[in-house]
């Protein structure tokens, strides 16, 4: 009997579900930044050389 009681009160517990969710809906955040990085990252070698090279190009007026 004092099994089918703990039984039924795990059953009835909501608080591990609802970790349970956080932590796979945290995991699919990750993965889908990570996707998006991965895709992303020749683009962004490109942006940030042109950037820097535009950057390099550029003189600083020091005088008002």
């Amino acid at each position: 009997m004092k099994v089918w009681k703990s039984v039924k009160r795990f059953r009835a517990e909501e608080s591990g579900a609802v970790t349970v969710d956080w932590v796979v809906l945290t995991a699919a955040v990750v993965s889908l930044v990570l996707v998006a990085m991965a895709g992303l990252k020749g683009n962004m070698t490109s942006i940030g050389q042109k950037t820097e090279s535009w950057l390099s190009s550029q003189s600083i007026n020091t005088t008002f």
